[in-house]
C-alpha cells in the first residue's frame, strides 16, 4: 500500500517562522485554532446521543491533539457519566511528541498512532466509532505524485481532481456505527467547486449533513484557507441542515483593483490559480422544500429534544421565540441604520441580520438568526439558513436557502430567458506557466520580432464597461493568429526571439508536462485560440470584489487572471453586440451580485468574488425582445463609449435589469 499522507501537525503552539510556513502549505499543515476546535467538538457533542455503553472517538490527522482534547472537554460536559476512549493517527512524530506531553500533564489517555491512516484505514474494524473528528490535511493531487494519487482514486472511488481531504473523509462512513457523528473542519472550495464533488458525494450518500458552517473570510488560521465546519451523521434518513455563512462586510464605492484582490507575493508575481479550461454546463438552480423560516428549529433526533437544545460549550442551538442574540439585543430589534456603532458614515444596509455590539463570533454562530458583528476589528455579517441540495446530485454546488431569498429567486427563474452558459463559451485567459519570461512590461531591443509581442490584458486593466487604452504588459505569443488551431510559429522564421527563448531554455523545458503532452518546448502552456483574439470580446477579472465585465475591441491578448467571451461563438439569432451589452448589463447590475451570492457563493477575502466559467454560466439573461430588455442594450452601449457616465447610470441600470425581471 503507497504512504499517501503528507506529515501533517495542526497543533496551534508550534514554530511559524517563514521556513516553517512554507513547510506547512507543502504538507497541509493548517494548525486548529483552540477556539475553533472547541466549537467544533461541541457542534458534534451536541448531536451525540446517550450510548448503552463507552464511546469511541477517532481523529485520523491529530497532529498535536488539538481536536481530540476538545471533543474529550465537549462529551465530559454533554455527558459527564460516559467513558471516553480516543484514538489519533498522524505520521508527524512531533506532533505526536506535543500530543503526548498535554495528555500526560492532562492526565488523558489516548491511544496515539504513528502511521497513515489512509494505508491502514481498510484494516480497521467496521463501525467501530462512535465520533470521528477532523481537519486532514489539505493537499493537493498535484503535490502527491501520479502513482499516489491513482491508488487514492481507485482505493476510494474519487473522481477529476481532489485534495488530500476527500479520501479522509471517504473512509469515515464504514467506520462509524448507525447513528455516528463525523465533525469536518476543511477548506470551504468543496462547497461550490467542480473539485469538491467528490466530498459532496460522500455527505450525500451513506453520511447525512446536519449543521454546515461556512467561516469565509475569519481569517481563523495563519494560512490563507477559508474554513467550514460540516456536522454529519451516518446513516440517518435525510433532514433539514442548518447552513451558516459568515464573511466580512464589503464597503460600498467603485470596484477595487489591488494587488491583494489577485493574491499577489511581496515580489510582485501572482500566485497560480488553477482553473479549468473550457466551459461548464448551466446547471438548475437546486430547489428546497419545504420554504425555511430564517430562524433555525431542527427536528429532533437520535440524541433526542435534550441533545437538540442543551447547550454544549456557552453555545444555544435553538433558541426560543423570546430568544436574544448575544450582546443582548433581540432578533425584534430589527436592522439598525447608519448610526449604528462601527458602521462607516454612507456605507449601504444591505439584507442582514441587526448589529450586535459586544458579541463573540462563535456565540453568534450558535444562535438562531441572522446578525451583524464586529470581531477582531472587522464588520461581519452573520447568515442563517437551511442547505438546498438538489435531490441525488454532488455535481451542484452547494447554497444557502432562505425565506424571501428563494422567492426572489423563483421570480427571476420564472422569467429568464437564458442563462450566459447557453450562448456563451467562457474561456479563461493564457496561461504561460513561465511569465517571467513570455509577460513583461517593459520588452528591449532587440529581444523579440515585434510582431509576436501582443498586448495583455490583465486583471489591472479591467473596469466595468471598458478596457483601459494604455496597457502595462505585453507577452510574447509565439503561435500563427489567423490559424483557427494552435500553430506554434517556425522560430526560424523570427531568429531574435529563438535567440531570446534559447537564454530561458533551462526555465521552460522545466516544464515537462509540456512537452510531455507532444507540445513544443517554448509553447504556453494554455495558449487558447490564436485567431480569436482580434474579434470583439467580452473581458472580466477571475476575482474582484464588484463585477467588472468590459467590452474588448482593442484584439489584445487576455491573460489568465481574466476570463472571456468571444463574441464570434454567441448562440443566438441575434446580432452578437446586442447579446454582449445585454450579458454586460446583467453582470454588472445590483441583481447580478445578488444572484451570483445567492447561487453560486464562492467568496474570498474582503467580500471578493471568482467570476470563472461554472458560476458566470449560470448568470440569468432576461428576453432581449423585451422592452427592459432592449432599453438594457441601449444603456449598455452609451456606457461602453462614455463609461465615465456609469456612476450615475447604475440606479437606472439597476431597474431596468429589475423590470426585465418583473421584480
Amino acid at each position: 500500500m503507497p504512504r499517501f499522507t503528507a506529515y501533517v501537525d495542526k497543533n496551534a503552539r508550534m514554530g511559524r517562522d517563514g521556513a516553517g510556513a512554507r513547510e506547512r502549505k507543502r504538507h497541509g499543515r493548517h494548525y486548529t485554532p483552540t477556539a475553533l476546535a472547541e466549537f467544533l467538538a461541541g457542534r458534534v457533542a451536541a448531536w451525540v446521543p446517550a450510548p448503552g455503553s463507552g464511546l469511541r472517538v477517532l481523529d485520523p490527522a491529530c497532529g498535536g491533539g488539538e481536536l481530540l482534547f476538545a471533543i474529550r472537554a465537549a462529551l465530559s460536559e454533554r455527558l459527564p457519566e460516559v467513558p471516553v476512549e480516543l484514538v489519533g493517527y498522524d505520521l508527524d512524530p512531533e506532533g505526536l511528541a506535543v500530543a503526548r506531553d498535554r495528555a500526560a500533564r492532562a492526565g488523558v489517555v489516548v491511544d496515539w498512532r504513528q502511521a497513515d491512516f489512509l494505508a491502514e484505514c481498510a484494516t480497521l474494524p467496521a463501525a467501530s466509532f462512535h465520533v470521528v473528528i477532523a481537519n486532514p490535511p489539505y493537499v493537493r493531487t498535484q503535490q502527491l505524485g501520479g502513482e499516489a494519487a491513482q491508488a487514492l482514486r481507485g482505493q476510494f472511488g474519487l473522481r477529476g481532481r481532489f485534495d488530500l481531504t476527500h479520501p479522509f473523509v471517504a473512509a469515515v462512513p464504514r467506520l462509524l456505527v448507525p447513528g455516528g457523528m463525523f465533525g469536518l473542519l476543511c477548506a470551504n472550495r468543496f462547497l461550490t467547486t467542480k473539485a469538491g464533488a467528490n466530498l459532496r458525494a460522500v455527505l450525500l450518500g451513506e453520511l447525512v449533513p446536519v449543521e454546515l458552517y461556512d467561516l469565509g473570510d475569519t481569517r481563523l488560521f495563519e494560512a490563507a484557507v477559508l474554513p467550514a465546519v460540516t456536522i454529519a451523521v451516518r446513516g440517518r434518513v435525510r433532514e433539514r441542515c442548518r447552513y451558516v455563512s459568515v464573511y466580512q462586510e464589503s464597503p460600498a464605492g467603485p470596484a477595487r483593483d489591488t494587488d491583494e484582490e489577485r493574491g499577489v507575493d511581496q515580489a510582485g508575481s501572482a500566485r497560480e490559480i488553477v482553473t479549468p479550461e473550457g466551459v461548464t454546463p448551466d446547471l438548475p438552480r437546486p430547489a428546497v422544500e419545504p420554504a425555511v423560516d430564517n430562524r433555525w428549529q431542527p427536528d429532533e433526533h437520535a440524541g433526542g429534544s435534550d441533545a437538540a437544545t442543551r447547550p454544549v460549550g456557552g453555545l444555544r442551538p435553538v433558541p426560543g421565540a423570546g430568544d436574544r442574540l448575544p450582546g443582548g439585543r433581540a432578533e425584534s430589534d430589527g436592522p439598525k441604520t447608519s448610526a449604528d456603532p462601527g458602521l462607516d458614515d454612507g456605507e449601504d444596509v444591505p439584507d442582514r441580520g441587526p448589529f450586535v455590539e459586544g458579541a463573540d463570533l462563535f456565540e453568534v454562530l450558535g444562535a438562531g438568526a441572522d446578525a451583524t458583528i464586529r470581531w477582531q476589528g472587522r464588520r461581519f455579517a452573520v447568515t442563517v439558513g437551511e442547505l438546498a441540495i438538489p435531490p441525488g446530485s454532488a455535481s451542484v454546488g452547494w447554497r444557502m436557502a432562505r425565506v424571501g431569498h428563494d422567492d426572489w429567486l423563483d421570480a427571476v427563474s420564472a422569467r429568464m430567458w437564458r442563462t450566459f452558459g447557453d450562448l456563451a463559451r467562457i474561456r479563461v485567459g493564457i496561461k504561460t506557466n513561465a511569465d517571467r519570461v513570455f509577460i513583461a512590461e517593459h520588452w528591449g531591443d532587440p529581444d523579440t520580432e515585434p510582431e509576436l509581442l501582443c498586448d495583455l490584458i490583465t486583471h489591472h486593466d479591467l473596469r466595468p464597461w471598458r478596457v483601459e487604452g494604455s496597457r502595462r504588459a505585453r507577452v510574447l505569443y509565439p503561435y500563427d493568429l489567423d490559424h483557427p488551431r494552435r500553430i506554434p510559429v517556425d522560430l526560424a522564421r523570427y531568429p531574435r526571439t529563438a535567440a531570446y527563448l534559447e537564454q530561458h531554455r533551462e526555465v521552460l523545458s522545466a516544464r515537462g508536462y509540456l512537452t510531455e503532452a507532444g507540445r513544443k518546448w517554448f509553447e504556453h502552456w494554455v495558449p487558447q485560440r490564436p485567431h480569436m483574439w482580434r474579434t470583439p470580446k467580452v473581458v472580466f477579472p477571475d476575482i474582484s470584489d464588484r463585477p467588472r465585465f468590459a467590452l474588448d475591441r482593442s484584439g489584445a491578448v487576455v491573460n489568465g487572471d481574466c476570463y472571456w467571451i468571444s463574441l464570434s461563438e454567441l448562440d443566438a439569432d441575434l446580432p452578437a453586440e446586442e447579446l454582449a451589452c445585454l450579458m454586460m448589463g446583467i453582470a454588472n447590475s445590483a441583481l447580478g451580485v445578488r444572484f451570483y451570492d445567492a447561487v453560486c457563493g464562492n467568496r474570498l477575502y474582503s467580500g471578493r468574488r471568482r467570476w470563472i466559467t461554472q458560476y458566470v454560466s449560470r448568470l440569468p439573461l432576461p428576453d432581449p425582445a423585451g422592452a427592459p430588455g432592449v432599453a438594457i442594450v441601449g444603456l449598455v452601449r452609451e456606457l461602453v463609449q462614455e463609461p465615465e457616465l456609469a456612476p450615475a447610470a447604475q440606479p437606472e441600470l439597476d431597474d431596468l435589469v429589475n423590470r426585465a425581471f418583473a421584480l
